[in-house]
């Protein structure tokens, strides 16, 4: 069967303008342009723009999906299945998320009490689920889907007094790197002793530990302002002066 560009967005839900940037931006052609000059969509049209739209639901940006469906190894099966067990994953996280905010509105209401267990438990629910929507995308595109499913996996496995000391030494690590930037040197002694701690509260949440990972993180702060912003608040250039710390702490 085939589709006017109007009829194709009435059915996936999305507009027609949407389609036309995706034609423009040599995401998804159609399947040819009829005598009146309309985009005529086929099946295996209707097939890519599924894939399209579960990719953007799962947050993948445009350009990576569009690298991804254009590979001459793209299978729409094996797709499916990966986006289906991602799906999965995300259903389960938000699942238990509504679920606390249940019994957060039920104790409210002095109905029930929650335990400090299912506090804390819906404390580290919020943390990933802040963390995906913030940082998801980019993390998953630089360390692979699987690294950052098994980090989650790891912290929402934490017991308290672990999620307490890596909270308590991510705080340590912002008053160290402000100690250390007195020094004006991110070789310092007092500098290394902050990319120690750093790689010491990473492994709370990283399954293993590499040095090439630990600096790809570091350049990270600062190519990303968002994880700029976070170091800067300790003083202006922090996220800059911890980098430069943990790449001599790497040595790369």
């Amino acid at each position: 069967m085939e589709y006017t560009i109007k009829s194709l967005s009435q059915i996936a839900g999305i507009s027609t303008r949407t389609l036309r940037y995706y034609d423009e931006i040599g995401l998804l052609k159609p399947a040819r342009v009829n005598s009146s000059g309309y985009r005529i969509y086929g099946k295996k049209e209707v097939e890519l723009l599924q894939q399209i739209l579960i990719y953007r639901e799962l947050e993948v940006s445009l350009e990576d999906i569009k690298q991804i469906i254009s590979s001459p190894s793209f299978d729409i099966k094996g797709a499916l299945e990966e986006h289906r067990a991602n799906l999965l994953a995300k259903r389960n996280r938000i699942d238990m998320i509504i679920q606390n905010v249940d019994k957060t509105l039920e104790e409210t209401k002095g109905r029930v009490r929650m335990s400090d267990k299912d506090r804390f438990e819906g404390l580290k629910q919020k943390m990933v689920e802040e963390n995906e929507q913030k940082y998801g995308e980019e993390l998953r595109q630089k360390y692979g889907e699987d690294t950052i499913d098994q980090s989650n996996k790891k912290l929402l496995k934490m017991t308290e007094a672990e999620f307490t000391e890596a909270e308590r030494l991510g705080e340590e690590v912002l008053e160290r790197l402000k100690e250390a930037m007195k020094t004006g040197n991110p070789q310092s002694a007092a500098a290394q002793r902050t990319a120690e701690l750093h790689k010491r509260w990473l492994t709370f949440y990283w399954n293993s530990y590499s040095k090439e990972a630990h600096a790809n993180l570091a350049r990270m702060y600062v190519d990303d302002e968002r994880f700029t912003a976070y170091y800067d608040k300790v003083e202006q250039g922090a996220a800059v002066f911890l980098r430069d710390a943990i790449l001599h702490y790497t040595s790369l």
